[in-house]
């Protein structure tokens, strides 16, 4: 078998396996020190249930990858060390705004954050992507745009890292949400840098996989009767969601796609089509009825789906196929289709989508006699 196909399930396994030993410790830890996620009105779990589930993201990815690169360089070293080597300054600053979104994350689980001390720190964490050469230099057509002045890519790469943090934390509502979101866009991007050759940020995708499945399964699966339920926090929303920055942006900045036909720019972020476009209409929704766009409430698109009275696990599923969807759909038709018009019509799809949900959500509430939904 090939050696990097060989590495790239280790990372995965070594993951998985990790955060499938260190997530009961967390449980009991949290259940000890009583370090819960207490219910709310806006919040849909009912009784104490811990939310440092992301304290394992970190430390297993980093492990993982630390391993396989070390066992790489020992035996293959002549393969592996000009891999290495040439990430070595994106590897640095990455793993510094990655470290950073990991503590802000740990700080706001533990004691609250808030949102513009979090703001401040996603900006200088989106710093060191800058700094790493992670930018956004070439916007491949979009609005008919190519090339970017270098300080307008700068100031672009540090709006989409903070959009695409805010969309992953935000987007985690319903149990397994978020992670299956996450792991799906980690399985497709480790794919796409394989095929690319890009294999340490291969890696960086397999690894996050290997660290959202066992989590997965606690979230959703796991009985809280028996403390065995875990939710990630902010500690994983926020590094899961540099982590499919960096991802990202690195795919948009190398043009991957570009030489089979497909947009880099597509290719980069269709899979984060979901969370990207329900935060900015969950945000245009507040401002419309004059609320404070970064306060919380209950008008994301499992909210909409909740209200249908559609179970939890459904809900949750129809979104992560969702997202399969369009990313495949995009894929598959951006080789004819100008990406300005492909973006234009997932937008009128996903607006779509939203107003045929409200519209049964009024119907349902007419029935009800029930008008607590407004979105």
């Amino acid at each position: 078998m090939d050696y990097w196909v060989i590495s790239s399930i280790s990372v995965f396994v070594i993951a998985l396996s990790l955060t499938g030993i260190i997530i009961p410790q967390i449980l009991l830890i949290a259940f000890r020190r009583k370090l819960f996620d207490e219910p709310d009105p806006r919040k849909i779990h009912k009784g104490t249930i811990p939310r440092l589930g992301g304290m394992a993201f970190m430390p297993s990815i980093f492990f993982a990858i630390a391993c396989i690169c070390g066992i790489s360089m020992l035996f293959y070293e002549g393969t592996f060390s000009n891999e290495l080597y040439k990430h070595t300054v994106n590897i640095s600053f990455a793993s510094c705004s990655l470290m950073l979104m990991f503590l802000v994350g740990l700080a706001d689980d533990l004691i609250g954050v808030k949102y513009r001390a979090k703001f401040v720190v996603q900006i200088v964490a989106a710093l060191f992507l800058v700094g790493a050469s992670l930018s956004i230099d070439n916007l491949w057509g979009f609005l008919w745009i190519d090339e970017l002045w270098a300080p307008l890519g700068w100031g672009l790469t540090i709006l989409v890292a903070v959009y695409i943090t805010n969309a992953i934390n935000l987007i985690d509502g319903i149990d397994g949400l978020a992670s299956g979101l996450s792991a799906v866009a980690c399985l497709y991007y480790g794919i796409v840098f394989f095929t690319a050759q890009e294999y340490f940020y291969a890696f960086v995708a397999f690894a996050t996989l290997g660290t959202l499945v066992p989590f997965f399964y606690y979230n959703v699966f796991g009985d809280p009767s028996k403390q065995e339920k875990i939710f990630m926090g902010d500690t994983g929303a926020l590094t899961i969601g540099i982590i499919m920055t960096i991802l990202s942006i690195r795919i948009c900045h190398e043009g991957v796609g570009s030489s089979i036909g497909v947009n880099p720019l597509v290719v980069a972020f269709t899979p984060l089509i979901v969370p990207c476009f329900d935060v900015l209409r969950v945000y245009l929704h507040r401002i419309r009825y004059h609320r404070n766009p970064f306060l919380p409430d209950k008008c994301h698109i499992h909210h909409k789906l909740l209200a249908l009275g559609v179970p939890k696990t459904w809900a949750m599923i129809f979104i992560v196929v969702s997202s399969i969807i369009f990313t495949m759909t995009n894929l598959l038709i951006s080789k004819y289709i100008h990406v300005t018009i492909l973006v234009a019509i997932d937008v009128a799809g996903y607006a779509g989508i939203n107003i045929l949900l409200t519209y049964y959500i009024h119907k349902r509430q007419r029935k009800l006699n029930n008008n607590e939904y407004y979105a």
